[in-house]
């Protein structure tokens, strides 16, 4: 389907979702938020697609925020409802059961940096920034910033980053486990493209236990997170995926993972 503010692209199993309002760099209004809600869903029924890269358009941002001018007039009631559309977008991505990878090309700020936190893997270029500038406008996080980055980065960071309305270069975000790679500009693109087609190659139903197991063992206590991993271990000897990868590795060849 036609979106106004979302582009797609598909490159065999990997599927592009670009942000594409580079006129107010990026800005998630609410329009964008529901978009993105349907494009998710749609990626996540698609069994023709493994993987779904996030990116924005343009040069300087991912997505630099949310939309300051839609938010200006809302009532406290608006507001909630706001961030309950935002935070809603933000599980749907987390919970999708496909790996999503963050392109990272600029300023990751406000909601985009809750955008991107939201997301499984972040490549970043060396001129990306990211901060939860909130405070600076009276406000906090409202689309998950204070919940992801305390599990990301640790509770001082995430005080730090939340209190003060910094911004951190991409450097900062890697030694904070906000960002998991950091390339150069001219590498981006390529260095994305590498980590989606890898994970393509992928077994999916693996990929989506390892998710669920890795997301929901870090809200539990270990002794139910390594049940919830021997469930969903045990789960893969139902599939044609786990016999094709290990007959592919007794006959010394390269498995053909079909996701079933």
């Amino acid at each position: 389907m036609a979106y106004r503010n979302l582009l797609v692209a598909d490159d065999g199993a990997v599927r592009t979702l670009t942000v594409n309002r580079p006129d107010k760099l990026n800005a998630l209004n609410l329009e964008t938020l529901n978009e993105l809600m349907l494009a998710f869903g749609q990626a996540a029924h698609d069994h023709a697609i493994r993987v779904v890269v996030l990116a924005g358009s343009g040069d300087k941002a991912f997505v630099a925020g949310a939309d300051i001018a839609e938010m200006n007039s809302y009532t406290p009631m608006q507001a909630q409802s706001f961030s309950r559309i935002g935070q809603a977008l933000m599980l749907t991505i987390e919970r999708l059961g496909k790996p999503v990878i963050a392109r990272i090309q600029g300023y990751a700020l406000g909601g985009g940096m809750e955008l991107a936190m939201a997301c499984h893997l972040r490549v970043a270029s060396q001129k990306a920034k990211f901060g939860q500038p909130e405070i600076n406008l009276g406000l906090i996080p409202g689309f998950g910033g204070t919940q992801r980055l305390l599990r990301l980065a640790g509770r001082g960071a995430a005080l730090e980053l939340c209190l003060t309305g910094a911004q951190i270069d991409a450097a900062r975000a890697r030694s904070l486990n906000v960002v998991t790679q950091v390339v150069a500009p001219e590498a981006l693109d390529e260095a994305v493209q590498a980590l989606a087609s890898q994970l393509a190659a992928g077994a999916p139903c693996a990929a989506a236990g390892i998710l669920d197991a890795v997301l929901s063992g870090g809200e539990c206590s270990i002794e139910q997170g390594l049940d919830y991993e021997s469930q969903a271990f045990a789960l893969c000897f139902a599939t044609e995926d786990m016999r094709e990868g290990t007959s592919a590795f007794m006959e010394r060849r390269k498995a053909e993972f079909k996701g079933r």
